[in-house]
């Protein structure tokens, strides 16, 4: 059990850190990332939408405040991570890394956390 919450804690934090990383990027850099997106085929106004949807993500994962809600937001995070990937894998702009290393860590917190935090 000892493993599994270590598993658990480091594929959340590096899901956390990446999804803080893109959050900055968001509010700091936003007409950046809107032509980003506009040039990928996603609407540019996205990008504060979902720079606040991430930090609510992380909150109900980390707060572990509702079962659903920590399921609705491991599904958007799955979403929004797929997405990038694939707008990453079109625009070959080398940013796919970050995505992989995203899906992966997202899958291993979720599927760890549902043994370690019923």
């Amino acid at each position: 059990m000892q493993i599994k919450k270590i598993v658990f804690y480091v594929a959340t934090g590096i899901l956390t850190a990446i999804m803080l990383y893109s959050v900055q990027m968001y509010f700091r850099n936003p007409d950046a990332i809107a032509s980003y997106f506009e040039s990928v085929q996603y609407p540019g106004y996205l990008v504060y939408p979902l720079a606040i949807a991430k930090v609510l993500g992380l909150v109900a994962i980390w707060g572990n405040f509702s079962r659903s809600l920590k399921e609705w937001a491991y599904a958007g995070f799955f979403f929004d991570v797929t997405l990038a990937l694939t707008a990453h894998m079109v625009a070959k702009d080398g940013g796919e890394l970050f995505s992989i290393i995203a899906f992966f860590a997202l899958m291993i917190s979720y599927f760890t956390g549902k043994t370690v935090c019923p």
